[in-house]
């Protein structure tokens, strides 16, 4: 993973400072869930969880874009513990009661059918985190990762891609830069999001998003799949937003500190690349290479699944 800094000396101190593996599978945290709500609204596809678990037997160091690990209990079908899943935690530092003593992640439900009886299969972890009752405990390992850390600079220009889930990141970095008031990070700069759902019902923290927007300096985009049509009459995703407004974006990129965060499905990696090689090729530039001196310059972060 590439870490989020932007400069040789902020990527020293940020990498001093980052917790990592606190806690261990050996050794977890047992956490208490506090909060279970569904954020999906009705009509919308799917379940979509916001979880917020106690962590006061830690303490439960963390930063903003950092994951948290859950192990589900139980044996799997060999008879083996549960393998270890990571989540993005979706909360800063201070957590949502700002005492410092929670985290929370944002969780869908996996749901798909067997490739062979074609019955509905559920996700081991997912099913077991979305159907927690307050007070009961779970186990939590971490922290872990460097790739979706908040650049230390405050008046950064942050350009946020999300579908789905992938908003978890971004909630915490929103209530860092706008919500919560840091005497050691008050935000300047600006933040753009660009959000990919299925529809309306689908859009995860929704008031929260639109409270935002009274922020001058807070810009929010949707991408709405099922409701919304693109340039060519199909179904407009992320990456069609992106081809939308690629000149805008590609400006903001000549900025050396401009950061740019992916999160959520592997598949609009793609999409967004075509969009910016479709742009700068008349430029003369090669996307690729261009990309790859952003990663080099800690301003291109991905954490895609």
């Amino acid at each position: 993973m590439t870490t989020a800094t932007h400069s040789s000396v902020t990527e020293t101190a940020v990498k001093r400072a980052v917790p990592m593996n606190v806690f261990r599978q050996s050794a977890p945290l047992r956490t208490v869930c506090l909060e279970n709500r569904e954020l999906v609204g009705p009509g919308g596809v799917g379940t979509v969880r916001h979880l917020v678990f106690d962590t006061s037997a830690g303490p439960y160091p963390f930063l903003e874009g950092q994951s948290a690990g859950i192990l589900p209990p139980g044996l799997d079908a060999n008879g083996k513990p549960h393998k270890l899943r990571l989540y993005s935690i979706a909360s800063t530092r201070h957590g949502d009661t700002g005492d410092g003593k929670t985290l929370s992640l944002c969780v869908r439900r996996l749901e798909y059918p067997h490739p062979e009886t074609g019955e509905t299969v559920y996700g081991v972890c997912s099913t077991y985190l979305c159907g927690l009752k307050v007070g009961d405990e779970v186990d939590v390992t971490g922290p872990t990762g460097k790739a979706m850390l908040l650049p230390d600079d405050p008046a950064a220009t942050i350009v946020m891609l999300a579908t789905g889930t992938g908003i978890a990141p971004f909630r915490a970095h929103l209530w860092r830069m706008f919500r919560e008031n840091n005497t050691d990070y008050e935000f300047r700069g600006s933040a753009w999001l660009i959000f990919g759902i299925p529809t309306t019902p689908n859009i995860l923290y929704r008031e929260e998003l639109e409270d935002f927007r009274q922020h001058a300096n807070f810009r929010l985009t949707y991408a709405i799949s099922r409701e919304q049509k693109n340039a060519k009459g199909g179904r407009m995703y992320i990456q069609d937003r992106v081809a939308e407004h690629v000149g805008e974006l590609w400006e903001l990129l000549q900025r050396d500190n401009t950061h740019v965060f992916i999160c959520g499905l592997r598949g609009m990696e793609d999409g967004i690349d075509a969009a910016f090689e479709a742009h700068t090729a008349p430029l003369g530039i090669q996307w690729a290479e261009y990309r790859k001196h952003l990663e080099k310059s800690h301003r291109w972060h991905v954490e895609t699944y």
